[in-house]
């Protein structure tokens, strides 16, 4: 992000502006609410600009700037219609390491004011990073609509609670969650309806359980984080992610979803390298029994469907076999999520009436039912099979499948850098010598890969056809 939001307290501040029209009135209303110290530089200003300075609401300086209206001020706001002399100010703010904002020159600014929904002490800033306003704007009276009247009430009753919380509740966890229920239940619907006594009581009930049951136990939630686009993800894991004490997650879950993870979540890369490196599963499954044990609401993310070759179900085994509380989210399997975004139907009534998910990294003892796999009419989706394209080609082939059977890889599917690479099982061996797959890699070996040429939506840009001769 280009930008760092923070909350600036401003109470008692000397703070700045620049200018006399009605920008620079817009600002001064803005900073009155924050109670501070208003300075007004201006020749000339606009007349409300006069009665509030009448009122005493702001000081008002009618003249030009001078350098020397700068010492002591926290922010300074600039907002004259002259550039160079904006720019100008800015440099000597930006000199004396005081933060500046320019009206209309995010060039020359080194804050940014943010549209604002205020329900004060709650406070919802919305900003585009000066690329848009009106699309800050638009976006601040969608939530202005959203957000409850009674939010900032809500907050100042739930301060008042955190004196007793502390008292009773001495570990932080408890106390968080102690938190948790009362905004997430009926105690906050209670309080926004207007029935603050209801509510009181609904805390007061909850505070005297919770202060008197043993440490809550812990909980492991396995959680598919999809195929890789951030918004793939369902409601409840979102939810798991936020309420979370631990992430233990796989090496390719995308930064992006991570970024959903409460911000003080202990976060822990537990996924695989190329050539088996990384964490063993054994340290895996110790690992979440040790974070549950402690009382912690554990999350196990995994890329795709933790039950598609996941091994989610080894992990719940030996949760079970420890006695450790589990429950499993799932996710879009990569199977049907690249596929989507490829534009490759995995079922159609002329093409394929069978789909099979397979493993291309199984024990040679454990090779799947190739003939069957290699029938008319069957889709199959290799998972992980970005480095055995030759194998798996040379595989269906012998079992009875043509050489000029349509096949799909798709790497790093349903994310801004998918890369669909269409032929045959012929020109498999062909393509990998064209372009080495990278991780995560999906293979879709049928008729209906064909379909992507008339049925691609998603990044068609980056995809590319391998020819036959390849």
């Amino acid at each position: 992000m280009q930008y760092f939001p923070l909350f600036f307290d401003l109470d008692g501040q000397k703070v700045l502006i620049v200018g006399g029209g009605e920008v620079a009135l817009r600002k001064a209303l803005l900073l009155e609410r924050a109670r501070a110290s208003i300075t007004l530089v201006a020749p000339r200003v606009a007349p409300e600009i006069e009665r509030r300075a009448a009122q005493g609401a702001l000081t008002l300086e009618r003249r030009e700037f001078l350098p020397q209206d700068l010492d002591g001020a926290r922010l300074a706001i600039v907002a004259t219609s002259r550039r160079a002399l904006n720019r100008w100010i800015a440099s000597l703010c930006e000199a004396r390491a005081i933060p500046v904002n320019v009206v209309d020159d995010r060039r020359a600014s080194r804050v940014i004011v943010p549209a604002i929904v205020d329900r004060d002490p709650v406070l919802i800033a919305v900003s585009s990073g000066g690329a848009s306003p009106v699309l800050a704007r638009r976006w601040r009276e969608r939530l202005e609509a959203f957000v409850p009247a009674r939010i900032g009430e809500l907050a100042r009753w739930l301060q008042a609670l955190r004196g007793a919380s502390r008292r009773r509740l001495r570990d932080t966890g408890t106390r968080r969650r102690f938190f948790e229920s009362l905004v997430d239940g009926a105690a906050a619907e209670r309080f926004l309806a207007g029935d603050a006594r209801a509510a009181e009581r609904i805390a007061q009930r909850l505070l005297a359980s919770s202060s008197a049951a043993p440490q809550a136990p812990g909980h492991v939630a396995l959680v598919g984080a999809g195929p890789g686009d951030p918004e793939l993800l369902t409601l409840k894991a979102l939810r798991a992610l936020q309420d979370a004490d631990v992430i233990l997650h796989d090496r390719l879950v995308p930064a992006a979803v991570l970024d959903f993870a409460r911000r003080d979540a202990v976060r822990i890369c537990v996924g695989k390298m190329p050539g088996g490196r990384g964490a063993s599963q054994e340290s895996i499954n110790a690992a979440l029994i040790e974070h549950a044990r402690a009382g912690r609401r554990v999350v196990r993310l995994k890329g795709g469907d933790p039950f598609v070759f996941g091994r989610g179900g080894e992990e719940l085994q030996a949760l079970a076999r420890a006695g450790i509380s589990y429950s499993v989210i799932p996710g879009i399997t990569a199977a049907s999520g690249c596929a989507a975004y490829a534009g490759i139907p995995l079922t159609h009534r002329d093409h394929a009436h069978r789909v099979s998910f397979v493993t291309a990294h199984a024990d040679e003892d454990a090779e799947p039912d190739w003939r069957s796999l290699a029938a008319e009419k069957v889709t199959v989706v290799f998972y992980m099979g970005g480095k055995r394209l030759e194998h798996i080609a040379a595989k269906l082939i012998a079992h009875g499948a043509p050489a000029e059977r349509p096949a799909a890889i798709i790497t790093r599917g349903t994310t801004a850098q998918q890369q669909v690479i269409l032929g045959t099982l012929a020109s498999l061996e062909g393509s990998q010598r064209m372009e080495d797959p990278s991780p995560p890699t999906l293979l879709i070996v049928g008729e209906v890969a064909a379909l992507h040429e008339a049925l691609a939506w998603f990044d068609t840009s980056a995809s590319a056809a391998v020819s036959e001769s390849a």
